[in-house]
């Protein structure tokens, strides 16, 4: 039972800008999450209304969301520790 990765226009604008190794970096991370989409390193982001949480990938943090009925993840954002919450 894979869940399917889907992105957002942020978090696909913000891939598209990437290096090359930080992209191949960070889709590794993202394609572990259609296996386990809560792996143990994965935090809740606290203050939003919806259950968005995030990992870690070196200096990104790469936040999603879980929606069980559709067996999708939907990756919401992608950036930089520093602006990533804002």
């Amino acid at each position: 039972m894979a869940f399917q990765i889907e992105f957002s226009k942020k978090a696909t604008k913000f891939l598209n800008k990437l290096d090359d190794n930080t992209f191949n970096r960070i889709i590794e991370k993202i394609e572990k999450l259609s296996e386990n989409p809560f792996p143990h390193d994965a935090k809740r982001v606290v203050g939003r209304k919806e259950k968005i949480f995030r990992i870690r990938s070196g200096n990104h943090r790469i936040l999603y969301m879980v929606i069980n009925d559709q067996l999708v993840v939907l990756i919401v954002d992608i950036d930089k520790r520093s602006k990533v919450y804002t």
